[in-house]
């Protein structure tokens, strides 16, 4: 079943006027490597990369685009880093909307193929996603422009686009019923804060008993450390990480998260750039898990808790993976290196260098 099996909980419009594609129902996988070498016995993976664009964001694309499409929109405006462009130009395609995206200057070329595929209008702008000057005042424009010309506009952010955030609560819904009546713990990784809201207002709306921690890259520590010390408002920050997805320095859901996962009982946790990109490496090599960067930085946040002493051995401890590692060419480069795969002269060339590398 999609997220439409859950749509009266965050009250999505009815499933028979769905525009999908089949998102939702991604599988939770049980740690066969990293969570014995951690000392878990309980860690999972909930892999958002088999969704329908390789992201979690589809299931923000499919709320947010249903409505638009029953509201007799033809035009969507948005904004995206890479997965949210993938996906609103997906479900735009599907409902036969036009797109039409404001790109952080940063963005990966690959995930902006991904876009030009589904035949999105991209236009990437200089210091959006770093500058938070810049940020707010792309957010207002959109909104602006959207009246003007009777668009759509969807920002994956409560602040913006509430009805389509309700659908990334599924993510909670769907870890409720896989974990029935169990406590467990979710490491989210957050830019703005969007997704860490929706999965703990999906906690608290399924009446789970999951506690939610925000994991950001310390070059966008906008809401971890705020949490962490006990403040209750986000610092904004001009972004300075290299991680695709997580590079908006301005505040929008963040204030809220961070009261969302003080009720959980969730912390903050901060993270090198490099340990994301380790642990994305890690996870491939270990596990057989092949994410993009920000689905790393969950696990890189586990591995603090972990030596703080903040999860305990028997918890259920749940890592988000937020997007395929194909969203990401330049860091999958990072892990294998630029050399190309070498031709052989034939199979007894083949059998010796089987030998000579065991």
């Amino acid at each position: 079943m999609s997220i439409w099996k859950y749509a009266k909980k965050w009250n999505g419009p009815p499933a028979e006027r769905a525009v999908t594609l089949g998102e939702g129902n991604t599988p939770l996988m049980r740690s066969t490597r990293i969570g014995p070498a951690l000392g878990l016995k309980n860690l999972w993976f909930k892999y958002e990369g088999s969704n329908p664009t390789g992201s979690y964001k589809d299931r923000f694309a499919a709320a947010a685009i249903t409505h638009l499409a029953m509201e007799g929109k033809r035009i969507c405006l948005g904004t995206s880093s890479g997965n949210t462009g993938a996906a609103l130009a997906a479900y735009c395609a599907r409902a036969g909307l036009r797109c039409f995206l404001a790109i952080v200057e940063g963005a990966p070329e690959g995930k902006l193929r991904q876009m030009r595929a589904y035949g999105a209008h991209l236009y990437r702008l200089k210091d959006f996603g770093s500058s938070p000057a810049l940020t707010a005042e792309v957010m207002q424009g959109l909104g602006l422009l959207a009246q003007e010309l009777n668009a759509g506009y969807e920002i994956s952010a409560y602040l913006f686009s509430p009805r389509g955030m309700a659908g990334v609560q599924t993510i909670s819904y769907e870890l409720a019923d896989a974990l029935p009546g169990m406590a467990f713990s979710v490491f989210c990784p957050a830019g703005a804060g969007g997704l860490t809201l929706a999965v703990a207002r999906g906690v608290e709306t399924s009446g789970a008993r999951g506690r939610v921690h925000c994991v950001q890259p310390s070059g966008n520590d906008t809401i971890a450390s705020a949490l962490r010390s006990g403040a209750t408002e986000a610092v904004a920050v001009r972004s300075s990480t290299s991680i695709s997805g997580l590079q908006v320095g301005g505040i929008l859901d963040a204030n809220e998260a961070i009261a969302a996962c003080r009720r959980s009982g969730g912390q903050g946790h901060v993270v090198s750039d490099e340990q994301a990109w380790a642990w994305q490496a890690r996870m491939a090599r270990d596990e057989g898990i092949f994410s993009e960067p920000a689905g790393a930085v969950a696990i890189a946040g586990v591995e603090q808790a972990v030596a703080r002493g903040e999860v305990s051995a028997d918890e259920h401890v749940v890592c988000l993976v937020t997007g395929t590692g194909f969203k990401d060419e330049r860091s999958v480069v990072r892990m294998t290196g630029e050399a190309g795969t070498p031709v052989l002269g034939g199979f007894a060339a083949f059998s010796d260098a089987v030998r000579a590398d065991l």
